[in-house]
This record gives C-alpha cells, structure tokens and sequence, in this order.
C-alpha cells in the first residue's frame, strides 16, 4: 500500500473507531494551553514596565556582558530569600527588550565578531549563530524553534560544565540550575538570572512551555530568545575566566549516535503527494489544536526541505500536546486540557479584585467598622492554617509573606498542579475521595461566579440609585464580606489540591481514620455548598457567610492539628 493511500485509511479508520474525538470541537474554541498565572507571566508580565535602558549598562563596547547590572534586577523575598520571580521578570523585561534591540542593530558580521568565540563552549556555535538570523526574520514558529535548540543546547552545554567539578549531572534542569557547582563556576547570581528564564515553573519555564507543548508560537515574545542568546555568550565570558584562573579544560560529552539506521525509516515511499495530504490533514485534525497548526506547518515545510532534525523537533512537542488532548476529550475531561480545574476556579476568584465596587470611604460612612473585628479573626484564623500547611508546600513557595494576595496563590497551584499523580488502578477508596474534592472545587467555583454577578449587578444599582436603604445596606455587608470570602476560597483551593497531590496516602489510613478523614472532606463541602446558597442573588444572607466561615476555619485547623490530612500522612511516610 503506498504511503497516500496509508493516510487516507488512517482518516476513515479513525473516524469509524473515535467519533466522539472527531466530531469534538474543542481545538477550535482553545486560544491558549498556558494557565491564567504562566499566561501573564510569559506574555504580560515582562512588558508592565516601560522603560528604555541605555544598552551601555548591560554590555561593553567590546561586547563584554555585565552580570553585575543585570543581576541587579533580581529580586528577592525578604522571608527566605528566595527568588521573586514575578518581580525579577517585571524588572527584566525592559532589560530583555534594550538587548533585543541591540541585537537586531547588528549586522550579521559584526554580531559574529563581537560575540561567536563566547559561543564555542556550547561545541554548537553554527546553531547560536542561526538563532540571531532568525532574529531578523521574526517568524513566530522560527522563533520559538529556536529557543527550543537554544535552550537544550545551553542545558547540555552547563551538564558539562557541572562535569568540571561533580560526578553525576542531575537529570533535571533545574536542579542543574540550583546546583553548588555551577554557582561555583559562574557564580549564585548569575545562575539566578538564567533561573528567571528557564529551569522553575514559578519564572517564565521557556524551555519547559515549549519543548512539552504548551506554549502557541505566538506566545513566545522574541525577546527573550534575544535575551537567553546574549546570557549564553555571557556565560562563555564567565566560564573563560575560570578555565584560565583554574588551568582546566571544558571536555564535552559524546553524542548519541543512531546505528542500525535502515530500520528506523519506516516511511521510505513520503513523497510530495503525501506531504500535501497530511497538511490538509494537520489542518481538519481534530488531533491538532488550531493555536498549533503554524508548528505543524512548520515541521511539514521542514521535512521538504530535508531539515529532519528540526522537523522532530517541532513534532515532538505536538505530539505530546495532541496525546494531552486525546486522553482529556475521551476521558470527558476537558479541563485537564490547560490545567487543574482547583486553577480555572483561581482565575474566577483573582478577577474578584477588578470588579466595580463603591469606595471604601462610602462603606464606611453607612457601615463605620461593625465588622473589622470579625475581618482580624478571619485573617488569624486563615494564616494560623496556612502555617500548617507551610511545610507541605514546595519549599520556592512562602504562602505567609502574604497569605492575600492572589497572584501568589495562583502560582503555588499551577506548580502544585504540575506534579505528576499517578491515576490507573485507583482503589475505590481513593475514587471516592477524589469526587469529594471535585465537588468541593465546583461549589468553590459556583460561589465565585456568584460573587461576580451581585458584584456587577448591585453596583450598577448603586450608581443608578435604584436601591433601597435596607438593599443599600446589604450590598455593603457584601462587599465587606467578600473580603475575606475570597482568601477562604483560595485558601481551600490550596487544601484540596494538597490533598489531591498526596492522594495516595488514603491507602495508609485504617477504616476509623479513613472515615474521619471522609466526614472532614464533607464538612468542607457542606460549608461550600451553604456559601452557595447565602451567596446566591436570591438569598444574598451575607452576615450568615462570616458565622458559617468561622466555624469551617475552626473546623480545618482543629482537623490539621490531629495529623490525619493525606498531605501530613505522606510526610510523616516520608519522614520515617
């Protein structure tokens, strides 16, 4: 059978054996697969700051990189001092940008000698060369391939380096990042800047969000490709140095390479006939996310021109964004799709703060300060909680610095929820757990909405003045409420996804504990479901939501004390 006809088979016999996968429409209506927090830090973030830096201060006339100015745009939270990464990307953005544009006010020769002897302890510098090309072209998907052979390039080239003085390269990114010898070698600061960039999902992930898949070719803003091509040519200044200061010799690894070549290709009758079939059938695939179909594109127009290597490069990624949104649509989870749903209930609650509302100053007129004391006890209560849960979490992430604030949160669950659970052969008693806190997440989710709509709805009364006194006044009580709703809500958010991440530990509790455990997780549940019901515009009995969440804080705390969460079982498993 030649390989056109193979194609065409492949599409009938897919759509006799998946219908439901299809006729699905969900590729058309997803615009993104980063979550709401990697969405803003990756395409906002870096561009809130308008300034236009002297290039001058970040690079010599000789073309010497100064990681000492740069460095200084890090930024560090006082209680650890660990990296902020959201204020060190809104800081380096217009240091991103000043570079990008220095770049571009290069002519390829003078780029070449200001810069290509800083790129030859990569043992790749033809390909750190092609990167600035494609920086004139500004093709989307030219860019973000780039960044992906830049990014793998750079990762093996500092597995060397780390070789210089240890013995075994951690297999992760960012640890080889976070590790003492190349803090060593080229200093703790400067491997923090290239931190920000690639190696922690709490900075801008580049090297993760592309090479799995999640990124859109449009989602990549050039200038960070500009800005990880010049911290690489910095990086070789910085290694030069120490070579010569130590009298050592950068020895690369060997490559792998394929033997047996005549049977991997499985596919010798491709032809140009075959090509154009599978872009139009890239193009109808429901296999295909739409954002995508420029990678795809992008890959065929590779393979015709015999770039192989970067046609499995582009190929790869998608690949696994496809399998992502084939296992989410037959499973009839489609919101596994772009994250955690625990996450698009984050987004309903952080868009609380945007919402129209009347001053402070005319609440307090009407209401004076009735409910600041109850406000206090609430916020104890929340933070004497999250002080619990503190050593659970990953340890980049100090929620108490400002157990308000919603960013923060939101970017604790999107690392939480980018830790892998393992989910065949569940036992039923974890099944049953597992409908417990999705329903918690979707009463969380409801009260939200709910919140949105009275919001929006009685300050347009307001402002209209079509309320009554004793409307007016409620409407007050709401919004005084909501204060400290939307912490309680984020920080159950955080509960339950602690929970879910430990889920397994269920397997440890004896039937006593476990059903503890179960009447806990429903007393939670039933405290959502009531704020359901007092938030809703029909009830609106927001003086009962302060009194019902106090007794549900008291509730966890008492239930944290006792060590019976599946989080504490598994560290104590840990521990022991």
């Amino acid at each position: 059978m030649s390989a056109a006809a193979t194609v065409t088979s492949l599409i009938v016999r897919r759509k006799e054996r998946h219908p439901e996968v299809t006729k699905m429409s969900l590729p058309e209506s997803i615009t993104t697969c980063l979550s709401p927090a990697v969405h803003y830090m990756v395409c906002k973030l870096g561009f809130e700051i308008k300034e236009n830096y002297d290039i001058n201060n970040f690079v010599s006339k000789r073309g010497e990189v100064s990681w000492r100015t740069i460095s200084e745009r890090v930024c560090y939270l006082e209680s650890d001092q660990s990296i902020d990464y959201v204020k060190s990307v809104q800081l380096l953005g217009p240091v991103c940008e000043s570079v990008h544009l220095h770049l571009r006010s290069l002519t390829t020769e003078q780029f070449e000698v200001q810069y290509a002897l800083w790129f030859q302890w990569t043992n790749a510098t033809e390909l750190f060369l092609e990167v600035f090309g494609v920086l004139e072209c500004m093709q989307v998907t030219a860019i973000a391939l780039s960044l992906m052979k830049l990014t793998s390039c750079l990762e093996r080239a500092l597995g060397d380096v780390f070789l210089l003085i240890g013995k075994d390269c951690p297999f992760l990114l960012r640890d080889l990042l976070a590790s003492q010898e190349l803090a060593g070698v080229f200093g703790r600061s400067v491997m923090n800047v290239l931190r920000v960039f690639i190696g922690s999902p709490r900075g801008l992930n580049l090297r993760n969000i592309l090479w799995h898949g999640f990124a859109s070719p449009q989602e990549i803003p050039v200038k960070y490709c500009s800005m990880l091509l010049f911290l690489t040519a910095g990086l070789g200044q910085l290694l030069k140095r120490y070579l010569v200061q130590n009298k050592l010799s950068l020895v690369h690894r060997p490559y792998i390479t394929f033997s047996n070549l005549e049977e991997l290709d499985i596919f010798p009758d491709i032809n140009y006939e075959v090509l154009s079939l599978t872009e139009e059938l890239a193009k109808r695939s429901s296999f295909v996310l739409k954002i995508m179909l420029p990678f795809w594109i992008s890959a065929l127009t590779a393979f015709r021109q015999h770039r192989y290597a970067d046609c499995i490069t582009l190929l790869l990624p998608q690949l696994e964004t496809g399998l992502r949104l084939l296992f989410t649509t037959v499973n009839k989870c489609p919101s596994r799709l772009l994250t955690a749903e625990v996450l698009e209930c984050m987004k309903s609650i952080s868009s609380w703060s945007e919402l129209p509302v009347v001053s402070e100053e005319q609440i307090q007129a009407i209401t004076g300060h009735e409910r600041c004391t109850e406000m206090q006890e609430l916020v104890s209560l929340i933070t004497g909680i999250l002080s619990q849960l503190q050593h659970h979490l990953p340890p980049s992430c100090y929620i108490l610095d400002d157990p308000l604030n919603n960013l923060l949160t939101e970017e604790l669950l999107t690392e939480l929820c980018g830790m892998q659970i393992r989910t065949l052969y569940c036992p039923r008693l974890l099944l049953e757990v597992l409908v417990v806190l999705r329903q918690i997440g979707t009463q969380c989710h409801q009260v939200s909405e709910q919140v949105i709509v009275c919001t929006e709805m009685r300050y347009k009364q307001w402002v209209n003045k079509t309320l009554h006194s004793r409307q007016r006044h409620n409407y007050l009580r709401m919004l005084k409420s909501v204060k400290f709703l939307s912490p309680v809500l984020r920080l159950i958010l955080v509960l339950i996804t602690l929970e879910l991440n430990n889920i397994h530990a269920i397997c440890q509790e004896n039937p006593f504990e476990y059903q503890q455990y179960l009447k806990f997780l429903k007393s939670i549940l039933q405290y959502t479901e009531n704020l359901v019901t007092y938030t809703s515009p029909e009830k609106n009995k927001w003086d009962e939501t302060g009194q019902l969440t106090y007794r549900a804080l008291i509730k966890m705390k008492t239930f944290n004390a006792r060590k019976l969460t599946l989080m504490q079982l598994a560290t104590q498993k840990k521990m022991s």
